[in-house]
């Protein structure tokens, strides 16, 4: 894929992510633009199935809709959670976070991703998806299919999903940022899945270099 055929890939991914649903957290983040909300739930998704995290997110939040009565909640936490996957330590990571967003934050939640990295089980993911969905500020958020799809397209070549991150950051236009999680976690779930991709099915297979492909439908 060529740097200037972005904005034809991308136009053609805006059109085909609409019939498939969005990633969860993004459809939390649309009912209610809350911060909190967005880090809990993003919490919750790791290694999750979509599914899961919206029904545990939607239990715990009804109960917990601020840091204070989250912290209040304890052991209850587990229960709400479960069965997302590793619910036990992320009970705690969320008891963590609640307790020092109340000690150096005055509850709220920050919003640069400087600071949401300094609380345990916050990585780069999480800490760009609080700030694009829950701040609206400006953003990359990279998962695995982010990191996947911008490689195999043959638009970045990186190693980590970190240093996709800063890759795209450095090319990508930024009024593709915000949007770009949305748009290539959508389609990895549905269209160019990790070991063996729909190229078949694929609108966009004419720019794409297939990086690292070795089987496909």
């Amino acid at each position: 894929m060529q740097d200037h055929d972005i904005d034809q890939v991308m136009g053609i991914l805006c059109r085909e992510v609409r019939r498939f649903s969005v990633p969860v957290v993004t459809e939390i983040s649309a009912k209610r633009r809350d911060p909190f909300h967005v880090l809990v739930s993003t919490i919750l998704s790791l290694r999750t199935k979509d599914d899961v995290t919206r029904e545990a997110s939607r239990r715990l939040l009804q109960r917990a809709d601020t840091p204070t009565e989250l912290l209040a909640l304890q052991d209850t936490v587990q229960k709400l959670i479960y069965p997302v996957g590793f619910y036990k330590s992320k009970a705690a990571v969320l008891h963590g976070i609640a307790r020092d967003l109340l000690e150096k934050h005055g509850g709220k939640v920050p919003d640069t991703v400087e600071e949401l990295l300094t609380f345990k089980g916050v990585g780069r993911k999480t800490a760009n998806l609080v700030v694009t969905l829950g701040h609206g500020k400006p953003g990359i958020c990279v998962d695995t299919h982010v990191h996947r799809i911008s490689n195999r397209l043959g638009y970045v070549r990186s190693r980590t999903p970190e240093e996709t991150e800063f890759a795209l950051r450095k090319k990508l236009p930024p009024r593709y940022w915000v949007v770009f999680n949305d748009i290539l976690v959508t389609y990895g779930q549905n269209v160019c899945k990790p070991l063996s991709p729909f190229c078949s099915r694929c609108s966009v297979q004419a720019f794409c270099a297939r990086v690292g492909v070795t089987r496909h439908r």
